[in-house]
């Protein structure tokens, strides 16, 4: 890993490698503006970074993609910068629904699991069909928002009446299911539609109603994608190489410890890396990381108000996750394991006690990302995560004691509480898939505070600030902060989560850049997010630099292996 040698100054610096900051600064670039990303980890990627262990390759942060297919935000964006951008592969065999009277599987044809539901329960045929059209009206909405995407702070007065518009047509059928939410908000919404018990313990999981629609609705419109050949992880390392191509540059194991300002202007960074302290100078800083790290820690006491921050630390965030990789000595179908992301749930309890921490009772995800993707693991092998909610507080911080500085010392009481944990979880999934355990090779546990170190990010949490009327009432997602020429990006600047969220969230911050710059890509972007001109004027346009889409993709571990060629 190369010494940080800095420019002696960046119209950009981008705080942050994740998929956010990324997409900005491989816009930016694109667009001839320098550019410097600065990575507190080794590698790229953030929760996208993945890892390896042996000749397994783990892809650990997605249960799904959306909006990666032709047509999808991440897929315009993407082709944006370039057309050799890896290419994720439509799901067919989407989600299984797991509790102990009941196993139901959604498939890119959402119609099969209405017919078996009405055939099972004859007498809530009507109100099944409504559900299921009322799913499908849901996924039409959200095919608007590949031509929608676009930050109102980028707009002109009269762009943001048509822009308006356009998200009333969007929001309008999500309106009358958003107050079914918690215990008894859910049992009145899923009671609009049937009343029969066994049916509603289908989502005895889920939180609000649109969490039950939603899926239906992408099913019904082939909006689950898998990840890419290699995993998620090739999506940092192509932006990354995009970044580089144009001359620019990523340093990593650089930790930003001050934002520079002058009269409230930003004017580049202080940073640590490897115990030597740097300042680097720039016009404009994006900090696609933890808002409260940037706001509370990096800038002066009194850049933002105190009535702010204390919004940020009460915002709703989603929660962080116990999540364990496994690598099998099977392929993961002898055991009984799918495509399809599966979903354990208990029968009979709150709906909080899924999420509480309790690994007794808290709902399992399990993916078999090798079985997607057999680069993932050598031949006859495989790979299984598995996923609960979280929280950084269960049994006092996972038993990690903190030092003077606040920092988590994972001891031996921390290792001890999560292999605890990992057990239990272990136990219950071989309750359902006989013999798992004796298959395992090993694995590796993440905690709540294992995301906390890599990210930053409050609690761990694993996509920032929640949808929902709280944060939306507090203004709690923005992309211009009170500093000026200081950016913010990420899933911080956005409400919401996963890939979709953080490309739409770079994509805008590298266009307000543009537009403060009066840079002439400015308007082709812009038009593009719009859905106002298409690829063929973008590949045409003398706006943007020319990138040759020479992106070749390295093996993975387990292929390497394949091919005999030399390993890491």
């Amino acid at each position: 890993m190369r010494k940080p040698e800095f420019k002696p100054y960046y119209d950009v610096i981008v705080i942050g490698s994740g998929v956010s900051g990324l997409t900005s600064a491989a816009l930016l670039s694109k667009a001839g503006f320098s550019v410097c990303v600065l990575e507190m980890d080794s590698r790229p990627g953030g929760y996208l970074a993945g890892f390896r262990r042996k000749d397994f390759r783990f892809d650990t942060a997605i249960h799904w993609l959306n909006q990666c297919g032709p047509g999808g935000l991440v897929y315009k964006t993407f082709q944006f910068l370039g057309n050799d951008f890896p290419r994720p592969k439509t799901q067919t065999l989407i989600r299984r629904m797991k509790g102990e009277s009941f196993d139901y599987l959604l498939t890119n044809n959402p119609n099969d699991l209405k017919e078996q539901w009405i055939r099972e329960f004859p007498h809530e045929k009507k109100g099944i069909e409504r559900f299921f059209k009322d799913g499908k009206q849901l996924g039409r909405s959200f095919k608007i928002l590949g031509n929608a995407y676009r930050s109102m702070e980028t707009m002109s007065l009269s762009e943001k009446m048509a822009f308006g518009f356009k998200m009333l047509n969007f929001g309008l059928p999500f309106f009358r299911h958003l107050r079914f939410s918690g215990e008894e908000g859910m049992k009145k919404g899923l009671n609009k539609y049937f009343k029969d018990p066994r049916l509603h313990e289908v989502f005895g999981s889920e939180q609000d109603l649109l969490s039950c629609l939603v899926p239906i609705g992408w099913a019904y419109y082939s909006d689950y994608q898998m990840p890419p050949e290699g995993g998620s992880q090739v999506f940092p390392e192509w932006l990354s190489h995009i970044v580089e191509f144009f001359h620019n540059d990523i340093f990593f194991k650089c930790r930003v410890t001050k934002i520079i300002t002058e009269n409230n202007t930003s004017q580049g960074v202080e940073l640590e890396s490897r115990g030597v302290h740097y300042t680097v100078k720039s016009k404009y800083v994006i900090a696609a990381c933890d808002v409260e790290t940037l706001y509370e820690k990096m800038l002066p006491p009194d850049a933002v108000s105190e009535s702010f921050k204390e919004k940020l630390r009460k915002a709703p965030l989603y929660s962080s996750s116990m999540t364990l990789s496994v690598a099998l000595d099977c392929h993961p179908s002898e055991l009984g394991f799918g495509e399809e992301m599966i979903f354990i749930s208990k029968e009979g309890i709150p709906k909080n006690a899924h999420t509480d921490s309790n690994p007794h009772t808290s709902g399992i995800s399990i993916l078999a990302p090798s079985l997607r993707d057999p680069s993932l693991a050598p031949d006859g092998q495989g790979t299984l995560t598995l996923y609960t909610a979280a929280d950084m507080h269960y049994r006092d911080n996972w038993g990690a004691e903190k030092d003077e500085n606040g920092n988590f010392i994972r001891g031996e009481k921390y290792n001890q509480v999560k292999e605890e944990f990992a057990q239990i979880i272990i136990d219950r999934v071989e309750a359902l898939y006989p013999g798992l355990r004796k298959h395992i090779l090993f694995y590796d546990i993440a905690t709540p505070v294992t995301h906390l170190r890599y990210t930053g990010n409050r609690n761990g949490s694993i996509m920032g600030a929640r949808p929902g009327k709280e944060n939306v009432k507090a203004k709690i997602a923005h992309h211009r902060t009170p500093v000026k020429n200081l950016l913010l990006g990420g899933h911080w600047a956005e409400l919401g989560g996963g890939v979709p969220i953080a490309v739409k969230s770079g994509a805008n911050t590298a266009l307000l850049v543009m537009k403060d710059e009066k840079n002439p890509a400015f308007r082709l972007l812009a038009d593009y997010m719009d859905g106002k001109v298409g690829y063929a004027e973008v590949k045409s346009s003398k706006l943007l630099k020319t990138y040759d889409n020479s992106w070749v993709q390295n093996p993975t571990p387990a292929d390497k292996k394949r091919q005999k060629l030399p390993t890491d």
